[in-house]
């Protein structure tokens, strides 16, 4: 079975967390800040927290921007639903943009379209959320513009992009937003098992998002509301939550960023076998943003409806999966999942969402893809399920 997406372990990474094991401290120790420090020296921003999971991340982003009941937040309906959940976390309402039919993230012509009405009705957003798809950004250039003029938040989702650039900054420095969040599930760039990671540029952010992975304690006698009644003294002064990530989980992440640059090469290099397999089949492939680079975390093909392959979406779904190749969908719009049916969304009002959801499907992407992997996912691609390939 070839799956769409898979971590790669190496012997350092197993010495790393045989090393915690045998230490004094199994999960808030030394190795948590030294990750720490390390995401933040790549992507060039003066804070990073360890988190959890990236849904974690996104919950105490929203938490720390003062997102609560009353208040709108926008994000993309092509992702996981966890970019929407962590609004309505908050007691916030939600809602979402339409995308863009080449990158297939947010779409800023959508969103300038949908800040001016909401302008008009005094229902502006106070966060916006965009999701950089598949390891490429959104263009943050012209979202930070309008988060001036109209008065939002910006929370980049960034957890397929660790690695990624935009423009000449490292996705995660923060240029173009408030708070960048990472995530380090076992498909995704780098992995922790579990895990993500916040970070900012703001000092005042950085403390409210500290102490809310971890209680809404502090140690700080600067933040406490009375003198510490001594060394050992700490105060709960805000609701926080156990969203902290263990040193075990740190040292393999650590251990890690030291490939992280190898494993985004590693995937243009698989990118580009790709686009030189498939270019003789009639399927729309991934286009990459020259503004930037991506991490390609994901190798998303769409197949339009008359296609030369004589075969639907879901009959080339089908073919892949019976031929041992995982493939899978990148993603369900949120608004279809029967949670969100309360809110009673209008599927028509996002076109570009629906088109792409009937027609994506996610090819496998990971470092350790041969080229010969890449040549029997093509035979599935072209391949009529039992069809006779053996004389």
């Amino acid at each position: 079975m070839i799956p769409y997406g898979k971590q790669n372990i190496s012997g350092d990474d197993i010495e790393a967390v045989v090393e915690v094991l045998k230490s004094d401290f199994l999960t808030q120790g030394p190795v948590v800040p030294l990750f720490e420090k390390k995401v933040k020296e790549y992507v060039g921003v003066p804070y990073a927290y360890a988190v959890s999971s990236a849904t974690a991340g996104l919950h105490i982003a929203c938490l720390s921007l003062g997102v609560g009941p009353g208040d709108l937040v926008w994000t993309s309906p092509i992702s996981f639903v966890a970019s929407a959940n962590c609004a309505l976390y908050c007691g916030a309402q939600i809602d979402f943009v339409d995308i863009d039919p080449i990158s297939y993230n947010m779409s800023v012509p959508s969103l300038e379209t949908k800040l001016a009405l909401a302008e008009k009705s005094g229902k502006l957003p106070k966060v916006v959320i965009p999701v950089h798809l598949a390891g490429q950004s959104c263009d943050m250039l012209e979202i930070r513009r309008l988060s001036e003029k109209y008065g939002f938040r910006v929370i980049e989702d960034a957890s397929h992009a660790i690695g990624g650039e935009f423009k000449s900054s490292k996705i995660g420095s923060c240029e173009y937003s408030d708070i960048t969040v990472f995530s380090f599930h076992p498909v995704k760039i780098i992995t922790t098992g579990e895990g993500g990671m916040v970070t900012t540029k703001d000092a005042n952010l950085a403390e409210k998002l500290y102490r809310l992975r971890s209680h809404g304690i502090t140690r700080d006698p600067k933040e406490m509301t009375t003198q510490p009644d001594g060394s050992w003294y700490y105060q709960q002064i805000e609701l926080g939550y156990n969203y902290r990530l263990t040193d075990i989980q740190a040292a393999l992440g650590y251990s890690q960023m030291n490939r992280l640059d190898i494993f985004v090469n590693k995937r243009h290099e698989i990118f580009q076998k790709y686009s030189e397999l498939l270019s003789d089949i009639d399927i729309v492939k991934p286009c990459l943003n020259e503004e930037g680079k991506s991490s390609l975390h994901l190798y998303i093909i769409r197949l339009r409806q008359n296609n030369k392959l004589k075969i639907s979406r879901n009959e080339l779904f089908e073919r892949l999966r019976l031929g041992g190749v995982f493939v899978n969908i990148h993603y369900i719009p949120i608004y279809r999942q029967p949670f969100f049916s309360q809110f009673h969304f209008n599927w028509d009002d996002f076109p570009e969402s629906e088109k792409y959801y009937s027609e994506s499907i996610t090819l496998p992407m990971y470092p350790d893809l041969t080229y010969s992997d890449l040549e029997y996912i093509k035979k599935c691609l072209i391949t009529p399920i039992g069809h006779q390939t053996l004389f």
